[in-house]
């Protein structure tokens, strides 16, 4: 029977795994820069220890094709690091391999991933005695040994009650509360010797794979570090945002607070009414945050606020609710939108590929930008331009400004934060810059962290579809456009920033999950973005929807997503 791979026919014996065929085909390497991690059949990932063709037991033996080959008309694309669902894969054949090493090294531990920060993944270790650079040094080396070992990673299907219990009595109780939420009576996990674990997604074949990484001692906890995002075959050097790593900080204390840290806990307290108590608290904790910017910006005397953040992290209410702050403290700010500088589209020459990419800083009329802020802030007045989508086009409407000591700009945008929007004429010292995002704490389970991408990524089709009439699979389709246009044109200043706002809300996936789960349920497993949809409802079936929206004020960050937003009026 033969398989197309990559391209390239292969004659298939029954049995033969797709890392088999890999290695058969000549396209298993030693370098992570080329070496296929899994493998994408008809849009679904599957690991590369998938047998295409087995052997099947009835009343008499046949040799079948598996379904998933059937569907595909037996092609099958490989996927690498480059791939960010190859990253996902490597990502969690990594924490495997640490978690067993703290297994083995320190048997009872008990370990718990906080968050993801640049390429390091923040884990803290509770266990008799804190932890210390030597405890670190000891975890790597039995890291080292174990990929040394390249034993296989093989998952295996139990019944829900039979996980339950061995996780009871490993005192794994954050995966038995987990397991009582789940809908299905099976669960699927990975073993080695007397140690389980499972995560949301397929891994790597073996731990021989897991070339690449490395542990970095930052107390009270560690960072797993991941590939360099520009040579795979190195780890990456400098994880330590501190900004950042404080924000995170405090949210976990904020979910501390609030007894939310996991899914579970969230879902106990939908369940038990207390979900509205959660909504105040949370929500007067964004207000008292907002109040503290504000004033610190008052106290600098700061005349431009500039306000920049990912794709649906909460822009636009951030600046309207920071406007708010302001006036309280007798302020009266301008609000701007960087995007009224985007330059008429019919100028903006296409790339190599003939496409145009809007995300570019050329799309930006940097030079008026700057001319026009240096002249603002010298006390001049300045006719605004407008920008109009539907032709494309900029405008100049008649809309004038002035500022004063008591009516600083707010302006926000994609490339607020980029070092090129201020020229060196510009009184820095005039500047507030501050990043928003959606930084989520919240866990599935101690080893399982729900990415703070997967949250932006719901929002903005929460929002899409009840708000612009988007479907899906279009907002999918453009994702991984915008993803890369963050990686280059956002993240690389987040840290250069006075303030950063963590626009997450606890409870947010909750009431998000009530507008999008039916949706997502109704794709069919034939669409090209299945396998992104597949990954989505598996961690949403966790998670119990909550019908508390007339509780969200509607100056909310989640309104701007899922309606009612009354700045917007």
């Amino acid at each position: 029977m033969e398989l197309t791979i990559d391209g390239r026919p292969i004659e298939v014996s029954t049995g033969e795994s797709l890392r088999d065929l890999v290695v058969r085909l000549g396209l298993d390497t030693n370098s992570l820069k080329t070496r296929p991690l899994a493998a994408d059949i008809k849009g679904e990932i599957f690991t590369l220890n998938y047998i295409p063709i087995r052997e099947q037991e009835s009343i008499t033996t046949t040799v079948r094709m598996r379904r998933a080959i059937r569907a595909s008309k037996g092609v099958i694309n490989l996927i690498g690091y480059g791939d960010p669902r190859g990253k996902q894969v490597y990502e969690r054949t990594m924490q495997f391999v640490f978690f067993l090493a703290v297994r083995q090294v320190f048997p009872q531990a008990r370990v718990k991933v906080d968050f993801a920060i640049g390429a390091g993944i923040y884990i803290e270790i509770d266990k008799e005695t804190p932890l210390t650079a030597n405890d670190v040094h000891l975890l790597k080396q039995r890291c080292d040994e174990i990929v040394k070992s390249d034993f296989p990673l093989l998952r295996k299907r139990v019944d829900i009650d039979e996980a339950i219990d061995f996780f009871e009595r490993d005192g794994q109780q954050d995966k038995v509360r987990l397991l009582e939420w789940r809908k299905f009576t099976y669960f699927d996990v990975y073993r080695h010797d007397d140690y389980v674990d499972y995560f949301y997604g397929e891994m790597m074949p073996s731990t021989g794979y897991v070339s690449v990484f490395d542990l970095q001692f930052h107390a009270p906890g560690l960072y797993l570090v991941r590939p360099d995002n520009d040579d795979f075959d190195r780890p990456a050097t400098e994880v330590d945002l501190p900004k950042f790593a404080s924000v995170f900080e405090q949210s976990d204390r904020w979910g501390k607070l609030m007894h939310c840290e996991t899914v579970a806990d969230l879902n106990d307290l939908t369940t038990s009414g207390k979900l509205r108590e959660l909504i105040r608290v949370n929500e007067a904790l964004h207000e008292r945050r907002f109040s503290e910017i504000a004033s610190e910006i008052v106290h600098r005397g700061a005349m431009a606020i500039l306000i920049a953040g990912p794709s649906s992290s909460g822009k636009t209410t951030s600046a309207n609710r920071l406007a708010t702050q302001l006036r309280v403290l007798g302020k009266s700010p301008i609000l701007l939108s960087l995007d009224d500088y985007y330059i008429d589209r019919r100028l903006i020459e296409p790339d190599q590929n003939g496409k145009v990419d809007l995300e570019h800083i050329n799309t930006i009329d940097v030079p008026q930008f700057n001319a026009d802020l240096e002249e603002l802030l010298n006390g001049k007045t300045v006719e605004i331009p407008h920008f109009d989508f539907k032709s494309g086009s900029r405008q100049m409407l008649g809309h004038y400004v002035t500022l004063s000591d008591d009516t600083p700009l707010i302006i926000e945008g994609l490339h607020a934060l980029n070092p090129t929007l201020l020229n060196p004429r510009i009184d820095h010292s005039l500047i507030f810059r501050l990043y928003v995002s959606a930084l989520t704490t919240l866990n599935l389970d101690n080893h399982n962290r729900i990415p703070t991408t997967d949250v932006r990524l719901l929002r903005r089709m929460v929002r899409d579809y009840e708000t612009r009439g988007a479907t899906m699979e279009r907002t999918l389709d453009m994702w991984e456009s915008v993803r890369k246009g963050e990686e280059r044109w956002i993240f690389p200043y987040q840290e250069g920033a006075d303030a950063i706002f963590n626009t997450s809300l606890v409870y947010e996936l909750a009431v998000l999950k009530k507008h999008i789960y039916p949706l997502l349920t109704e794709i069919s497993p034939d669409n090209p973005c299945y396998d992104q949809i597949r990954h989505i409802i598996k961690f949403l079936n966790y998670i119990h929807d909550a019908n508390v929206e007339d509780e969200i004020p509607p100056t909310s960050i989640l309104r701007e997503f899922v309606g009612g937003n009354t700045f917007y009026r």
